[in-house]
C-alpha cells in the first residue's frame, strides 16, 4: 500500500514538472530523482530530451512560495503562477558533457554519486534504488542519443543492466540460427547417403 502510495506521488509530481517546467521548453522529461541538498525546498535531479534529441540534466528546486500557501482560492490562474514560480532549475548540463559517473563504492549502500562535467557535481539521492535508476536511464539515454557507451567506474553491473546476458536479442537471434544450422547438419550427417547414385 505505502509503495502505491508513493508510486501515485511519484507520477503526480512527474506530470505537474512536465506540464510546468519542461513541456514550456519542448522537452520531454524521462527521469527524475529526489536528492538531498543544503538549501532548503526539495530537490530533484531530472533528465529530459528535448525536440533536437539533446538530453540535458538539471537540478530542478521545488519551494513553495509564500503566496502560494496562502491561495486556497479560486483563481486558477494565480494558482497556477505560483505553482511555475516553485519550480527553478538551478544547474543544468548536456549529457554530451558527462565523462564520468562515479558510484564511490559497490560494495556499499551509499545514495551519493559523482557527475564528472568540466567540474566534479556530488550527489545524494534518496536511496540507493534511486541512485541506480537515473544511472540506468542515463546508460540507455546515451546509448540512443548520443551514440556512445557512458563511463561509469565504482557500480555493481548486476543492477545496471541486470539481464545484460539476454539484452541483446539481436545476438540470441543470430546464436539461435546458427544453432539450428549445426543441428540440422548433424542430421543430415547421420543420412544414409544411397550408394547407388
Amino acid at each position: 500500500m505505502n509503495d502505491t502510495v508513493e508510486a501515485a506521488m511519484s507520477s503526480l509530481l512527474r506530470e505537474e514538472m512536465q506540464r510546468v517546467l519542461f513541456r514550456p521548453a519542448k522537452e520531454r522529461l524521462v527521469e527524475f530523482i529526489e536528492i538531498e541538498e543544503p538549501s532548503q525546498g526539495r530537490h530533484f535531479l531530472c533528465v529530459s530530451v528535448a525536440k533536437n534529441k539533446v538530453v540535458q540534466l538539471c537540478i530542478v528546486r521545488c519551494q513553495l512560495s509564500q503566496s502560494s500557501l496562502k491561495s486556497g482560492g479560486k483563481n486558477p490562474s494565480t494558482k497556477r503562477s505560483n505553482i511555475q514560480d516553485c519550480y527553478r532549475r538551478t544547474e543544468i548540463w548536456s549529457l554530451e558533457n558527462l565523462t564520468l559517473v562515479d558510484g564511490r563504492d559497490p560494495d556499499v549502500d551509499d545514495p551519493c554519486f559523482l557527475l564528472h562535467f568540466d567540474k566534479v557535481r556530488t550527489v545524494t539521492a534518496t536511496s540507493c534504488s534511486a541512485k541506480y535508476a537515473i544511472v540506468r536511464s542515463l546508460v540507455a539515454l546515451s546509448d540512443q542519443h548520443c551514440q556512445k557507451s557512458l563511463n561509469l567506474q565504482n557500480f555493481d553491473w548486476a543492477y545496471i543492466k541486470p539481464t545484460s546476458f539476454y539484452s541483446n536479442r539481436g545476438d540470441c537471434v543470430v546464436l539461435s540460427q546458427i544453432c539450428f544450422y549445426a543441428f540440422n547438419l548433424v542430421c543430415l550427417s547421420m543420412c544414409p547417403v544411397p550408394l547407388d547414385a
